[in-house]
């Protein structure tokens, strides 16, 4: 395998995983919860569309990461700790400053919805920072990136799977210890304040299957022929398909009951499954001929990751009193966030300033800041 050319595959992940979060975030109503206000026929349309787009959860992100990872480990060799820091870097600067933009920005939406004296409780309270800053709390997707950089600190495991990619079915063992451990601490700790840290805690551990795949893939990827990947497409694309019929029981539950069926056993191995099959259905098929245009726009995707509820909270407050279907709340939403937020990432990557916060541009250090106030002293 010639490592060296661009994989136009892993740039269309890339962009599905983002655009995928943001219908994810689109089809449910403003408090996050499946509209809950109004009769199941009115909630077909948008659980239709989550179920189908959301096959591409932020695990893919995840995958993707670790995979993109350790394929920046084989071009340029570094110690863990060297791996870490550099990652360290690249991953918490950015959480850190869109904790602090979203913690203002929230309150345009705490406004319209009259939660404010809650919010500015929240915002008042030292305690409630360290989960910001911890768990990314701020905001429903700000979670990734420390449950990401988590992951990074399991690099090693990956390298391992790589070799062996037999060791990427530790992600089964991953996801059962993950249901057994959230049922347990979902009733032992319940309205305690070590619940949301002991939650995240096992995420990161048992989500290193997720690292696990993306180190197997590559193995795969690096030992197998284009011929022999391309023979594995039927049994993927069977075991998909049977993932989504799971799936859409479980949107069925959800159109009926008004409420995320949580504590359906079968979604939730579909729901997390998925995204490794994803991948590897990708993987296997991407010899074929992809559109250029993918590897153009695919940069762009952790930005539209990072900045797509600034626009979806717009959206929603404009809409809080128009009285629409969900269905149709939701195609506005989609069709205003989407092409607003791709805008405003293309925009922040063309400044010099900004594009380190959407993963675009070299990333703030002192003697960057000396230099430009060198260069301005010099201009004046």
């Amino acid at each position: 395998m010639d490592t060296s050319q661009r994989m136009v595959w892993l740039d269309a992940l890339r962009l599905t995983a983002g655009v995928s979060m943001v219908v994810l975030h689109a089809t449910a109503d403003p408090n996050g919860q499946p509209w809950v206000n109004y009769p199941p026929a009115d909630r077909v349309g948008p659980i239709v569309i989550r179920t189908i787009i959301y096959s591409a959860r932020t695990e893919l992100f995840l995958i993707i990461s670790a995979f993109l990872l350790l394929l920046a480990l084989e071009h340029r060799p570094r110690s863990y700790g060297q791996t870490v820091r550099q990652q360290m870097r690249r991953l918490l600067l950015p959480f850190a400053f869109w904790v602090v933009f979203y913690a203002g920005y929230n309150l345009i939406k705490a406004d319209a919805f009259g939660y404010t004296p809650a919010l500015l409780g929240q915002l008042s309270n030292p305690m409630e920072w360290v989960g910001f800053f911890v768990l990314g709390d701020i905001k429903y997707h700000m979670h990734f990136l420390p449950t990401l950089f988590g992951l990074v600190l399991f690099f090693p495991l990956f390298k391992c799977a790589r070799r062996w990619p037999a060791i990427g079915f530790g992600v089964l063992v991953c996801l059962l210890v993950k249901r057994e451990l959230d049922g347990f601490l979902w009733s032992a700790f319940v309205d305690t304040q070590a619940l949301p840290y002991l939650v995240r805690a096992v995420k990161i551990l048992t989500y290193v299957g997720y690292g696990l795949i993306a180190g197997a893939a590559l193995g795969i990827l690096e030992k197998s022929s284009t011929k022999q990947r391309e023979a594995w497409l039927p049994i993927l694309g069977f075991a998909a398909t049977l993932l989504i019929l799971v799936k859409s029981v479980g949107a069925w539950k959800t159109v009926q009951l008004g409420a995320w069926p949580h504590s359906y056993t079968a979604g939730f191995w579909a729901d997390f499954l998925m995204p490794a099959l994803l991948f590897l259905f990708c993987m296997c098929c991407g010899h074929w001929r992809w559109p250029a245009v993918i590897s153009r726009i695919a940069p762009y995707s952790f930005g539209i990751y990072l900045c797509h509820p600034i626009f979806l909270d717009l959206a929603e407050v404009a809409l809080r009193d128009v009285g629409w279907a969900p269905v149709m709340q939701v195609l506005v939403k989609l069709s205003f966030a989407l092409p607003a937020t791709t805008f405003l990432v293309i925009m922040l990557s063309r400044s010099v300033l900004f594009a380190w916060v959407v993963g675009l541009g070299p990333l703030p250090t002192l003697r960057r800041v000396s230099t430009n106030e060198q260069e301005r002293q010099n201009a004046a």
